[in-house]
């Protein structure tokens, strides 16, 4: 028998980082993967110090080719795993026409079309295997529909749909392999770290981090326990899962309270 194992995207630092010690109190095996080996090694070296295992790996999420020989080592050191996390992603702000074409195909390729590469990547595994678990980071973003966050806000709300798309495909094909999608909203990380667009908006996000009840381990620690239960979309905090049920029952006075507090927090700002 081997222990259970997890990969995840972004494992280098912030949420990736947490979810890979929370995973290895547990007794899994985890992997870090993560365009920055040094980065991912100095995770693993961590879990290994606490009587965990882990490994680490190179991959920029971007690309086709990296994403694949990715699989390949992957299955190569362990010959398969249980739990995949796509992960990895970058920051930005600005409204649709503040954002040049440039900034959303940079989004797009890294936050939306990294989750569909590690999906066709490893899935095919899992099916094979007769289990597994998906679970893909979206964002809080993307269920807000707030200005200012255009390519953002975009790329996870489509993150979102794909994993709605993916959980039916696979229903349809009646496979044990789940499906988990994680929306969670601002919390004390490294998220500013490869943020791209205007200086306020930089100013007001990390404002909001550092104001957050929560940190990684925090959201880390709900994630864990929702995916082991089998949720399908996490908000693992307590005010946007209100918010969250505002939009849908309520969508018109959800609205005028989303564009009151956008004016507040600019005014703050």
């Amino acid at each position: 028998m081997h222990k259970q194992r997890v990969l995840i995207t972004g494992g280098g630092s912030g949420l990736g980082r947490a979810l890979a010690l929370r995973y290895a109190r547990a007794g899994w095996r985890a992997g870090l993967a993560d365009i920055s080996l040094e980065r991912a090694e100095s995770v693993a070296a961590e879990i290994r110090a606490l009587g965990g295992e882990a490994d680490s790996f190179s991959v920029d999420v971007a690309s086709d080719e990296a994403v694949l020989a990715l699989r390949d080592e992957v299955m190569a050191r362990w010959g398969g795993l249980e739990h995949l996390y796509n992960n990895a992603g970058v920051s930005s702000a600005g409204n649709l026409l503040q954002t040049p074409m440039t900034d959303w195909r940079w989004m797009l390729e890294i936050n939306l079309l990294s989750v569909v590469r590690g999906c066709q990547a490893f899935l095919p595994e899992m099916l094979r295997q007769g289990s597994g678990h998906v679970v893909n980071t979206a964002s809080f973003a993307g269920l807000a529909g707030a200005g200012g966050l255009s390519s953002y806000s975009v790329a996870k709300a489509a993150v979102v749909t794909l994993s709605e798309t993916l959980r039916a495909e696979l229903a349809l094909a009646d496979s044990r392999v789940g499906v988990s999608v994680v929306c969670p909203s601002f919390f004390r990380t490294n998220l500013l770290q490869n943020f791209r667009g205007p200086d306020a908006s930089r100013q007001m996000a990390q404002k909001l981090m550092e104001n957050a009840a929560e940190n990684a381990d925090d959201i880390a620690a709900a994630i864990f326990d929702a995916v082991m239960a089998g949720r399908f979309l996490i908000v693992p905090t307590a005010l946007e899962r209100m918010r969250y049920r505002l939009k849908r029952w309520l969508p018109e006075f959800y609205f005028g309270r989303l564009v009151a507090a956008l004016k507040a927090a600019g005014r703050s700002a």
